[in-house]
């Protein structure tokens, strides 16, 4: 093997270690695009960096150098580029939930390092790899202990002629700790039913699941829902 190859595929070596770890991680707490993904993704960016930069290897000793003219920072604006579109594909919205934005940011930074193990500039890569690797895994820890502000969606459902007031319902999210940062109003089957949808805010997730089981037991309530947003 010459010592071309053998770089080459030093370069393309580290960036499948580089990411298959951050997908291992992202694996590991059950996220859609995981270890394949983010092995696939960082391997394609190296491969596309090392076409551009070894370009006089397959284009051949006969063609005049002065005859072609290439820029690698425009292969890795077209690789960032159209990274984006994979990103935006593990990001969905589910009511006032928007999940995926961790996963899509750490996709954007496996394909960043990808190029950076392509062109063999291996100290920010390598850097750069542990700095996610730690931000994925111990910010995460960190993340669940510090003190925060928790928002949910809540609708409540009544028959017309059992409905609440709305100083009952407020006074009830109080009890449970929430504080009703929007209150709005909807009638459904033709009058029938009379629902309130809440935003509410509140300190710890625990207080949901309390609120919850008082729901459950009020007898005036058809149906409630009660959804914690999240990132």
């Amino acid at each position: 093997m010459s010592a071309v190859a053998g770089t080459i595929a030093f370069h393309l070596g580290m960036a499948w270690l580089a990411g298959s770890l951050i997908g291992l991680e992202r694996t590991y707490h059950g996220r859609p695009a995981g270890f394949r993904t983010h092995a696939l993704v960082c391997v394609s960016s190296a491969l596309l960096m090392v076409v551009t930069v070894y370009q006089w290897q397959w284009l051949g000793g006969n063609v005049p150098e002065e005859t072609v003219r290439t820029d690698p920072t425009r292969m890795a604006q077209g690789i960032m580029t159209g990274i984006g579109f994979l990103g935006a594909g593990v990001i969905f919205k589910e009511g006032l939930t928007v999940r995926g934005l961790t996963t899509a940011a750490s996709i954007w930074m496996t394909s960043a390092l990808g190029i950076l193990y392509g062109i063999g500039f291996l100290f920010p890569a390598l850097l750069a790899t542990g700095i996610t690797l730690l931000t994925l895994s111990l910010f995460r820890w960190v993340e669940q202990r510090v003190p925060g502000r928790v928002f949910a969606r809540c609708s409540l459902r009544f028959d017309s002629q059992r409905t609440r007031d709305e100083t009952a319902v407020i006074a009830l999210m109080r009890a449970h700790r929430f504080r009703v940062e929007s209150l709005s109003y909807r009638t459904r089957d033709e009058g029938r039913q009379f629902e309130y949808r809440l935003m509410l805010r509140t300190r710890d997730r625990q207080y949901l699941a309390p609120l919850a089981a008082d729901l459950r037991a009020d007898d005036t309530l058809l149906e409630f829902q009660l959804s914690p947003t999240a990132d």
